[in-house]
């Protein structure tokens, strides 16, 4: 499945960053199946590299929600 590469800051959870890439906080199912490497902390630490799968359910994602590179 193709995937970007998300770089962790100070204070990314699971949520916020499903949130930040598929406008809806409650998508971290795609997240954790592509990240079965990591451990599901509640917060993650800075500087940890996160695949994000492309979903390709676009009608669920807001493309305003989105980063324009991914619109």
């Amino acid at each position: 499945m193709e995937h970007i590469e998300h770089i962790t800051r100070e204070g990314d959870r699971w949520d916020t960053i499903a949130h930040l890439y598929y406008g809806d906080a409650a998508l971290i199912s795609p997240l954790a199946e592509a990240n079965g490497h990591l451990k599901l902390l509640p917060v993650l630490p800075a500087g940890l590299p996160v695949r994000v799968p492309l979903i390709e359910d676009a009608e669920a994602i807001d493309a305003q929600d989105l980063p324009p590179w991914m619109r």
